[in-house]
């Protein structure tokens, strides 16, 4: 039996931009170690796997190491390919049972929204080598679920950022999100960096914006955003924050499609 495989770019409007995801197309569920082995074959920062599941499906996320909680831009992947692909109606929202609980999704025109929980996060002390892992002295430091939440003082700060890697993946959290205030048109830029997940740096990532949206709010006293992610391949977010729900919207292209023999 063969099983249909997907790759999306998924928070852009052009091919090779925003963050490449696998989504793999299931009629039931399959064993975790073959979706693990899929991922790591597949070798990008995450690879979703949906099959139905009562009235919604099921969606899970696999980096090439480790499942994982939440993935924005793999949830916004497999949507493009259930509306694309003919499995649900450009009017019908998509919904998920997650290990994040229900997710939903809308078309809304060229654009998909995501409805994800807010991640706000907690002040803490910097922890000592951080500023030296990432080469550059923090204006603030936070923490969320994800990891930590660093403001850097610019723009070209965020984009001009080159990690010590090794270093950043000793300390005890899943990643470091770095971010500042944007230049025009973008009202914040953001970069993350995951290397304990074993991805150096993911080059859009819907999760992070979870915890931007609240962080941004208190800075600068508003709800709606457009947000981008400044690494090499770039992404563009928009952002709404409804309190202790996030709305993510993205675009998303198809690149590639085939067919897994085993």
């Amino acid at each position: 039996m063969t099983i249909a495989l997907t790759q999306v770019d998924a928070f852009t409007d052009a091919a090779f931009g925003g963050n490449p995801a696998a989504v793999c197309a299931l009629p039931e569920a399959r064993p975790d170690r073959w979706m693990q082995q899929v991922a790591q074959e597949m070798n990008l920062s995450e690879t979703a796997f949906f099959y139905p599941e009562g009235d919604s499906y099921r969606l899970r996320w696999f980096t090439p190491t480790v499942e994982i909680d939440l993935c924005g831009h793999a949830t916004l992947a497999t949507c493009h390919v259930l509306w694309s692909e003919g499995h649900l109606r450009n009017e019908q929202p998509a919904t998920f049972q997650t290990r994040s609980g229900v997710l939903t999704a809308r078309r809304l025109d060229d654009w998909i929204e995501l409805n994800f929980p807010a991640n706000p996060s907690h002040p803490i002390a910097e922890p000592d080598g951080l500023a030296m892992a990432l080469g550059a002295s923090p204006q603030a430091v936070v923490e969320n679920s994800l990891g930590y939440l660093v403001e850097l003082e610019s723009a070209a700060a965020v984009r001009d950022l080159r990690p010590d890697f090794a270093a950043l993946g000793q300390f005890p959290v899943h990643g470091v999100i770095v971010t500042s205030r944007g230049d025009a048109p973008y009202d914040f830029v953001s970069r993350f960096f995951a290397p304990a997940l074993g991805i150096n740096e993911d080059p859009v990532t819907g999760a992070a914006h979870c915890c931007l949206g609240p962080y941004w709010r208190e800075k600068l006293g508003k709800t709606t955003f457009l947000a981008h992610q400044s690494s090499a391949r770039g992404g563009v977010v928009k952002v709404q924050d409804e309190g202790d729900r996030i709305c993510l919207s993205g675009q998303a292209v198809t690149v590639f499609k085939g067919d897994l023999l085993h």
